[in-house]
C-alpha cells in the first residue's frame, strides 16, 4: 500500500501548537497551572452541562440507530461480509479504549466514592447505601456511556470509509456538511481538532500509568517521587520508540495479546484470593443498581450538585472519552467492516460494558467489601492518591509481591501499546489517512506525546492531567455533535435503509395475500 507524505500545514500547525505547550510547561510551571485553574473553573461554570448533555445524546443516538431502519446498513457494500469472526473482533474491541484507565481507577473509583459519597446525596461514608453508589456511579463512568461515544464516532467514520468510499481521515466523515464537496482548510481544521484532542487523551493516559508505575515500584523497592514519574515517562517512551523501529504492527499485536493475558492473570488471582461470593453477589446487584438508577446519573448537572466534585469525576471522564473518540473510534471502524449497524452497536456497547462491569466487581467489589468487614483500611490510599489504591488491594491478598509485579508490568505494557497505537492513529492523520504513516513520524508523535505527559505531571500531577483533557475536550464537543449529523444526514440518503423497509413491505403483503388465498380455498 502506498504511503501517503505528511500534510505540511496540518502538521506544522499541530506540531507548533504542541511544541508551544511543552515549552510553557518546562518554562513557566507555575503559569501554566494557574491559566489551567482559571480556564477550567470557567468551564465548570458555564459549560459542565454541555458534556451531561452530549454524552447522554451520544447513548441515545446509538441505540435509536441500532433499534430503528438504520440498523440493517451494512457499513460496507452490500454484499460486504464481516471481515473478522466474532471471536476475533470481540478480542480485538477488549485491547482498544480503557487499560491503563480501568488499572489506575478499578479500586481507587469505588473505594473513594465508599469513603467520600458524592456530594448532596446525605450518604453516610462507609455505610451500605454509600456502596452501592460508589459501584453504581463506577459502572456509570465506565459502560455504556463512554462505549457509545466510541460507537457513534466508529460508526461513522466506518461508514464514511467502507460504504461510502472515502479515504481515511477523520474530517472525510464531515463531507455531507459540506455538500460532498472537499474543503481542504475545513478538513484540516477538524483533523486538527481531533489530533490535539487525540493527543491530550493520549497524555492524561500516560500520565496516569506513570504515577502508577511509580507507586508500584516504591511498594517493590522503596524509591519515588516526581523524578522517578519523569524517568518512567522517559524509559518507556524509549521502548515504545523500539517497538515502532522493530515493527510497529507487530509491537501492537503483541502487547495487546499479552495484556489481555496479564489483566485475565490478575483479575483470577482477586477473585480467587479474596471476597469470592461477595464478587458474585455484586455482579448482578450492582448491575440491577446501576440500571435503575441509569436517568437520574446522566441528567446531574451543576445544578444540583457540587460542580467540583463533577469536574474531577463525571465531567472528567466524559472529556476523557470524547478525546480518545478518534483514536478509539477508528481502531473499531477499521476491524468491524462487513457488519451492520445494528450488530455494530450491539458489539460496542454491551460487550466491553460486560468487562468493565467484571473489572470493577471484582477489583473495586473485593477493595469495598474489605473496607466495609474491616479487613483493611484504604483510607490512606484514598488521601495518598488513587495511584495507591490498586497496590493497597493487593497488599491484603496473598501473593501480595508477585500481583504487585504484574501490576506494575501490566500499566507499564499498557503504556507503552497504548503510545504506539495512538501514535499510529496520530500519523495516519497527520498523512491524510494513510493506514502505513511513515515510521519516523510515528516515533515523532510518541515522543511528543510523552512528553507533553512529562509537563503536565510537573504542572500539577492528576489535576493538570485533569484540567487539560477538559478544555482540550471543550471544542471537541461540537465537532462530535456536528459528525453526529452529518452521519444522520447520510444515514437517511442510504438507499439501504428504504430498501429494508421495503422489503418489510412487500414480506407483509404476500403474507397478507397468502393468507386470502387459504380463505379463498386455493
Amino acid at each position: 500500500m502506498r504511503t501517503r507524505k505528511p500534510d505540511v500545514p496540518l502538521l506544522s500547525a499541530a506540531m507548533g501548537l504542541l511544541v508551544a505547550v511543552v515549552l510553557w510547561g518546562a518554562v513557566f510551571t507555575e503559569s501554566l497551572a494557574a491559566a489551567g485553574d482559571a480556564a477550567l473553573a470557567w468551564v465548570l461554570e458555564n459549560l459542565g452541562w454541555l458534556f451531561v448533555l452530549a454524552a447522554d445524546f451520544f447513548l441515545v443516538l446509538a441505540v435509536v440507530l441500532a433499534l430503528g431502519r438504520f440498523g440493517r446498513i451494512r457499513l460496507g457494500g452490500d454484499d460486504d461480509t464481516p471481515e473478522f469472526t466474532n471471536l476475533a473482533w470481540t478480542a480485538m474491541m477488549f485491547s482498544s479504549g480503557m487499560g491503563i484507565g480501568l488499572m489506575f481507577y478499578g479500586v481507587a473509583e469505588p473505594v473513594t466514592h465508599l469513603l467520600r459519597p458524592p456530594p448532596d446525596l446525605d450518604l453516610v461514608p462507609g455505610s451500605l447505601q454509600a456502596a452501592r453508589t460508589a459501584m453504581e456511579y463506577s459502572l456509570f463512568h465506565w459502560t455504556l456511556h463512554p462505549w457509545a461515544v466510541y460507537a457513534v464516532t466508529g460508526m461513522a467514520l466506518a461508514y464514511s470509509t467502507f460504504r461510502k468510499g472515502r479515504g481515511n481521515q477523520f474530517s472525510a466523515a464531515f463531507s455531507p456538511l459540506f455538500g460532498g464537496t472537499p474543503r481542504p482548510n475545513a478538513g484540516r481544521a477538524l483533523d486538527l481538532l481531533a489530533m490535539l484532542a487525540t493527543v491530550f487523551g493520549t497524555a492524561t493516559s500516560l500520565g496516569l500509568g506513570a504515577l502508577q508505575v511509580e507507586y508500584g515500584l516504591n511498594e517493590l523497592f522503596g524509591i519515588g517521587g516526581r523524578r522517578l514519574e519523569v524517568i518512567v515517562i522517559i524509559v518507556l517512551t524509549a521502548a515504545f520508540v523500539v517497538s515502532a523501529a522493530t515493527g510497529v504492527h507487530g509491537g501492537v499485536r503483541w502487547l495487546s495479546t499479552v495484556n489481555v493475558h496479564l489483566a485475565a492473570l490478575l483479575a483470577v488471582l482477586i477473585f480467587v484470593f479474596g471476597p469470592t461470593v461477595a464478587v458474585l453477589d455484586l455482579i448482578p446487584a450492582s448491575l440491577g443498581g446501576y440500571l435503575s438508577d441509569l436517568i437520574p446519573m446522566s441528567s446531574r448537572t451543576g445544578a444540583f450538585m457540587d460542580k467540583a466534585w463533577l469536574g474531577e469525576w463525571t465531567i472528567f471522564y466524559w472529556a476523557w472519552w470524547m478525546s480518545w473518540a478518534p483514536f478509539v473510534g477508528a481502531f473499531i471502524a477499521r476491524i468491524s467492516r462487513g457488519r451492520t449497524i445494528r450488530e455494530f452497536v450491539v458489539g460496542v456497547l454491551l460487550i466491553p460494558s460486560g468487562a468493565s462491569l467484571l473489572w470493577f466487581a471484582i477489583s473495586g467489589g473485593s477493595a469495598v467489601w474489605l473496607q466495609q468487614s474491616g479487613e483493611a483500611d484504604f483510607t490512606r490510599a484514598v488521601a495518598e492518591g488513587s495511584e495507591a489504591a490498586m497496590f493497597t488491594l493487593l497488599d491484603n491478598l496473598p501473593l501480595d509481591l508477585f500481583t504487585t509485579v504484574i501490576a506494575v508490568v501490566l500499566v507499564a505494557l499498557y503504556f507503552v501499546s497504548g503510545a504506539d497505537a495512538a501514535s499510529l492513529v496520530l500519523g495516519s492523520l497527520s498523512t491524510e489517512g494513510s493506514l502505513r504513516p511513515p515510521r519516523p513520524l510515528v516515533v515523532m508523535w510518541g515522543v511528543l506525546v510523552g512528553a507533553v505527559a512529562m509537563v503536565l505531571l510537573l504542572a500539577g500531577g492528576l489535576k493538570a492531567l485533569q484540567q487539560a483533557t477538559i478544555l482540550v475536550s471543550l471544542p471537541f464537543v461540537i465537532v462530535m455533535l456536528l459528525l453526529c449529523a452529518a452521519l444522520v444526514k447520510e444515514l437517511r440518503e442510504d438507499p439501504g435503509a428504504g430498501t429494508a423497509v421495503r422489503g418489510q413491505q412487500i414480506g407483509l403483503l404476500l403474507a397478507l395475500r397468502r393468507i386470502a388465498g387459504r380463505d379463498d380455498g386455493k
